[in-house]
């Protein structure tokens, strides 16, 4: 878990320190590597558990099982990206900022490349 935080948090931050974005040299080390390694540990202690009890993990190609977990994975950042940066300054005291505005693209990109990664290292060592 610890590679699935610093690693993110390394080049998403490199990239915000070469190109003067502060808000993505500050997002690296929140949201974006926070995500990458909560992501990282649910789906990769999910498929410990019950990977091989559930057929369509083991069943289809590498590339389609990585897919389908990106993209539910991504689905669900997706609406807590959401709900973060739209529902709660509406519904209660926090100040709408440019930084909940970043974790609508942030949480779904860092969660669906953490679960392509765990996936596709998983089903390696499982064919």
């Amino acid at each position: 878990m610890l590679v699935a935080y610093l690693a993110p948090a390394l080049m998403a931050g490199a990239g915000g320190v070469a190109s003067g974005q502060s808000g993505l040299t500050m997002a690296a080390f929140t949201s974006i590597a926070g995500t990458s390694a909560v992501v990282a540990s649910l789906i990769g202690s999910w498929l410990q558990r019950r990977g091989r009890s559930r057929p369509w993990t083991t069943a289809l190609p590498r590339v389609m099982v990585a897919a389908i977990l990106a993209v539910g994975a991504a689905a669900i950042a997706g609406l807590v990206g959401w709900f973060a940066s739209r529902w709660l300054p509406a519904h209660t005291s926090v100040v709408d900022t440019a930084r909940l505005a970043r974790l609508q693209l942030d949480l779904p990109i860092s969660a669906a490349v953490a679960a392509v990664i765990v996936s596709w290292r998983w089903r390696r060592q499982n064919p």
